[in-house]
Order: C-alpha cells, then sequence, then structure tokens
C-alpha cells in the first residue's frame, strides 16, 4: 500500500487516508498469493 494507494497522499482530511487505505486492503485481500506471501513472512506456523 505504501507504493501505490499511499504513495504521495497528501490528504485534507482524514477520511481520504480511509478511502485509501480500505482500497488497499481489498486489493491486497483480493489476491490470495500476496496475503500468503506475508503469512509466509511472519515464520508463524498455520
Amino acid at each position: 500500500m505504501k507504493s501505490t494507494e499511499l504513495a504521495n497522499l497528501c490528504p485534507d482530511a482524514l477520511d481520504e487516508v480511509r478511502v485509501a487505505t480500505e482500497t488497499g486492503l481489498t486489493r491486497i485481500g483480493a489476491n490470495y498469493d500476496l496475503c500468503h506471501s506475508f503469512l509466509d513472512h511472519t515464520g508463524l506456523s498455520l
């Protein structure tokens, strides 16, 4: 999200941050491989 939705974001209101964050979480959540790679990086076992 730092390199996509939140990159160069200069919001005038916190609502703009909320919308950008929700968009990013939706994008990440829709990609199984990306979610799985985040979990793998933690080192936790499932």
